[in-house]
């Protein structure tokens, strides 16, 4: 970055990875640009605040980020407390967006609309790796500006961009007509959502923990409000990994998430359907038909589309990446963390030297690094930018020395775009899916 030392990194996203980016970079002494789509910090997370993690407090909190907190009178959660979404936002993002030292460089309601060298685009080679990024953003009074910088680190993780819930990676036929009877990926079904969901057959489309979320609220809204019928619909001919490693999940609450599940389907409060492959959605006048590829039907009052994330890459199409033709991850990260192979606490350390793209001091990071793969953690996430902002700095033994100690999952896989965190996009070393995000629904 010698070249564009007085521009600012551009840190794209405030939820809890983007954040601790920027804290990382303020200890570098480098300038970050926050910008995030969201009228908040945090803002994806604020969908799902009602979804507990499964990872402890000592797992979804920054280094840098808690340094800059430390001199506030800001008190550290109990480190074995398990903190919903809403406790992530309360109690650390936004105190932690309300430092000054962050607000002064936050911009919220900033959508980044795409991403490029200044001047060139993605076939120009001269003088590239010297020359400005820059960034087009929509702000929220519908005025678009751009921005220079020395570096991104696109941190914007993939809760927007939800599976489809068709088979072959496409919507299903009809999907788009029937969008007004399918939920968000993770409903408030106990809260916000309790007066849709209440007296309906919901069937619940996925096999992560976002779905596992879900199905067990939705057993408790059932035992409330009579008329309540709970249908699961998976692609995969069993529903043996959503329930996980039980008693051998270093993550208890995971654990004890997969165990409640499988009784409630043995009880016979949750229906079942294995190798449920949807082919085809067709709305009615008062439900909508689900039509498997090997001809069965659901009937439906409301879908739930617990079927993972992708990420957003459009905004990235002027930049020279590198990815995994499987995951959508960058190149050196892809096969450590195919959901084939792979579990949450089974990736090895890895920082900026493994997260690089041919475009110079271009990083992805935090879920969004793991492209479609579904089992991120929050403190995975952490590390990222710690190495990247020592890269970003010059600091290259800095960036290499990559540590991480993770817990060990049973079976690990989830839906939330967010993680493995406990939570959606988050999602975070235990998002609500643990949150590790999810694959492709059903699978």
């Amino acid at each position: 970055m010698d070249s564009t030392r007085n521009l600012p990194v551009a840190v794209i996203g405030a939820g809890p990875v983007g954040l601790a980016a920027a804290a990382h970079l303020l200890e570098r002494g480098i300038e970050p640009l926050i910008l995030e789509a969201g009228p908040t910090a945090g803002a994806a997370i604020e969908q799902w605040r009602h979804i507990r993690l499964f990872s402890p407090w000592r797992y979804n909190t920054d280094a840098a980020a808690a340094r800059l907190l430390a001199g506030t009178g800001w008190e550290s959660p109990e480190p074995a407390a398990l903190p919903t979404g809403g406790d992530l936002i309360d109690q650390y993002l936004t105190p932690l967006a309300s430092l000054p030292a962050i607000a002064s460089r936050l911009h919220t309601g900033a959508r980044v609309v795409s991403v490029a060298r200044q001047g060139m685009d993605k076939t120009h080679s001269r003088n590239r790796n010297t020359t400005p990024f820059v960034v087009r953003v929509e702000h929220a009074d519908g005025e678009v500006r751009e921005y220079q910088a020395a570096g991104v680190i696109d941190a914007s993780g993939t809760w927007s961009t939800r599976n489809p819930l068709g088979t072959s990676g496409l919507p299903a036929l009809g999907e788009a007509a029937a969008a007004g009877k399918i939920s968000s990926p993770l409903p408030d079904v106990l809260g916000r959502e309790r007066a849709a969901f209440g007296g309906c057959t919901a069937v619940v489309v996925g096999s992560g923990h976002s779905a596992a979320n879900t199905l067990i609220n939705l057993s408790e809204l059932a035992a409330q409000v009579p008329g309540t019928k709970i249908v699961w619909a998976v692609r995969g001919a069993s529903a043996a990994k959503v329930y996980g490693g039980g008693d051998s999940d270093e993550l208890a609450a995971r654990g004890r998430l997969g165990s409640r599940l499988r009784a409630l389907v043995e009880n016979g409060s949750i229906e079942l359907h294995t190798g449920f492959g949807i082919a085809g959605l067709a709305a009615t006048d008062g439900a909508v038909i689900l039509t498997a590829t090997d001809g069965r039907t659901l009937a439906a009052d409301l879908i739930v589309p617990a079927t993972g994330f992708r990420p957003d890459l459009d905004i990235l199409r002027e930049l020279r990446l590198e990815l995994d033709p499987a995951v959508e991850a960058p190149r050196e990260l892809g096969p450590l963390i195919d959901p084939e192979f792979h579990s949450c606490g089974t990736v090895e350390p890895h920082g900026a030297r493994m997260l690089a793209h041919p475009e110079q001091d271009f990083y992805i990071v935090g879920m969004k690094s793991y492209g479609r793969a579904p089992t991120f953690l929050l403190a995975t996430g952490y590390e990222q930018v710690r190495s990247v902002a020592a890269a970003l700095a010059g600091d290259r033994e800095a960036a290499d020395t990559v540590q991480l100690e993770l817990p060990e999952t049973g079976v690990c896989s989830s839906d939330v775009g967010t993680s493995c965190c406990g939570a959606p996009e988050p999602v975070l070393v235990g998002f609500p899916t643990g949150l590790a995000h999810g694959r492709s629904g059903g699978k």
